[in-house]
């Protein structure tokens, strides 16, 4: 297979990420839920970390390699990438030429909303690197405009294809779900996102949603694919990397944020990232006022 995809987006990015390494990360506008970015990097980008989101992307030039499972996976240009929520993983780059690609990272709860009608639980894909054009295309149109914000119309009909995506490939028999009390989890994940910068208690979230702490939790991690805790931290680091982004220090960020010190939110963030804060920070940009993006949604 040919390691360009498209030699037209490595020139858009090499334009809008110029830097002596030659790496970088650009975000995209968000979409509640959506995460979406393009990276480009050389030799090892990402210590082992995991998100509390499926992250699901393209490869387009280079070979992307990663630790997942106890193995480690290989994807090509033109292949899908899916990683599940709070599996451990690193990345980077396979060979001494680099690596592109693009990712989304999406929220558990958004599938499991679309497949609550059905009574089954999230599809696993076993295999994390796949072969489907079908799918690809599903992605890249959510990916292959990264300048242009995500409306819910389009975001209501793209999770619904991509559900579809992910149980064709689904080896795991997905097991019958029972009724999640939906009305109770969504009131403790709203709860948790409002009171993120501060420490919840459990008698909070039994007071707010009449379950105790146990069934929520059951029902938390069925919806949302991660523990209340691990979910509130997870706003945490997102507001880190806002304030990050705006030039705050590590030191106001982790005041600001409700970590106990810098190290305490260091050490967090690596966790969840897979680089430490600095290393983010000088990789980032962002296409807020960037043009030159390449339009990917045509057939590969």
């Amino acid at each position: 297979m040919n390691q360009d995809l498209h030699p037209q987006i490595s020139e858009g990015l090499e334009r809008l990420c110029a830097g002596s390494s030659g790496n970088g990360i650009l975000a995209a506008p968000a979409f509640p839920g959506i995460e979406r970015i393009e990276a480009q990097f050389s030799g090892n980008a990402f210590e082992p970390h995991r998100h509390d989101t499926y992250a699901l992307g393209v490869t387009l030039k280079g070979v992307q390699t990663f630790r997942y499972r106890g193995e480690r996976r290989f994807s090509l240009p033109g292949q899908v990438i899916v990683l599940h929520p709070d599996e451990e993983h690193d990345g980077g780059a396979g060979t001494e030429d680099g690596l592109q690609y693009r990712m989304l990272y999406l929220e558990p709860s958004l599938l499991m909303e679309c497949l609550e009608a059905e009574k089954i639980g999230l599809p696993f894909v076993d295999q994390p690197v796949i072969a489907d054009d079908a799918l690809v295309q599903v992605l890249l149109a959510a990916l292959g405009e990264l300048n242009r914000e995500l409306d819910e119309l389009f975001v209501d009909d793209f999770v619904g294809r991509v559900a579809g995506g992910l149980s064709r490939h689904s080896q795991v028999r997905r097991r019958a779900l029972g009724t999640i009390a939906w009305r109770q989890v969504r009131a403790a994940r709203d709860y948790l996102e409002a009171h993120a910068l501060r420490p919840v208690r459990s008698d909070e979230l039994e007071s707010i949603t009449g379950l105790d702490r146990f069934a929520l939790s059951r029902h938390f991690r069925t919806a949302f694919a991660t523990s209340p805790h691990r979910y509130m931290l997870m706003r945490r680091l997102q507001k880190a990397k806002a304030l990050i982004g705006e030039g705050e220090s590590f030191a106001d960020v982790a005041v600001a944020t409700g970590f106990a010190d810098q190290a305490h939110f260091i050490r967090h963030f690596k966790k969840a990232y897979g680089v430490t804060p600095g290393r983010w920070a000088g990789l980032r940009r962002s296409y807020a006022g960037k043009s030159g993006d390449v339009d990917l949604t045509h057939r590969l």
